[in-house]
């Protein structure tokens, strides 16, 4: 299906992007160029699913571009501050993501078939039976330890060696055997100051 002389995977990745590029907060890409946050991160995810499943269906690849849209919309702070209100937070988003995602590529000139499987991956529905959402937790796991795991230890400098050993377990719980062999097998950068925690963590799973 197309949407006038363009494909529609094209313009709902060019949606998604620009809906991203929204983002009022900067990152810094390789070069030190500031680039919108959730646009940086989603080239990211697509960056790792061209390594991990460079055969991911299409589906699969319009999830992963979506993942995180337009995250900032929904601040962490319009939720209660606690656990309970963490999780409603982590609810919300994956619904906003979805019908973010979906809205666009509606407005691409997908059917309702194909959109209603990456509302289902981007929302987190069937964890370890949906394979598209499996490979989208693959590709977003593989993303936070090569690109933002690091950061998020400086930002918690009171964490102890034991939370940390409690975190990677649990990212790791959450990746398929498949993706564990592509992080172990040295595929993707591993922080190097965190080297010794995964290797730990790892170990003991």
């Amino acid at each position: 299906m197309t949407s006038g002389d363009q494909p529609c995977f094209d313009r709902a990745i060019a949606l998604f992007d620009a809906a991203n590029a929204e983002d009022p907060r900067l990152d810094s890409r390789p070069d030190g160029a500031p680039v919108p946050r959730e646009l940086l991160y989603a080239r990211r995810m697509s960056d790792m699913i061209a390594r991990f499943a460079p055969d991911a269906s299409e589906v699969a690849r319009l999830a992963v571009r979506a993942q995180h849209i337009q995250r900032w919309q929904v601040p962490r702070d319009s939720y209660p501050m606690d656990r309970d209100g963490y999780l409603q937070w982590r609810t919300g988003l994956y619904k906003f993501h979805a019908e973010t995602a979906g809205r666009l590529m509606k407005e691409a000139g997908y059917d309702d078939a194909t959109i209603d499987r990456v509302k289902q991956a981007v929302g987190k529905r069937g964890l370890k039976v949906n394979a598209d959402t499996q490979l989208l937790e693959d590709v977003a796991d593989l993303v936070f330890v090569e690109h933002y795991m690091l950061g998020f230890a400086g930002q918690k400098p009171d964490y102890s060696e034991e939370k940390w050993l409690e975190i990677i377990r649990k990212t790791w719980k959450k990746m398929s055997p498949a993706a564990r062999e592509f992080a172990l097998a040295g595929k993707i950068k591993l922080p190097e100051p965190l080297k010794p925690l995964i290797v730990k963590a790892v170990a003991a799973n």
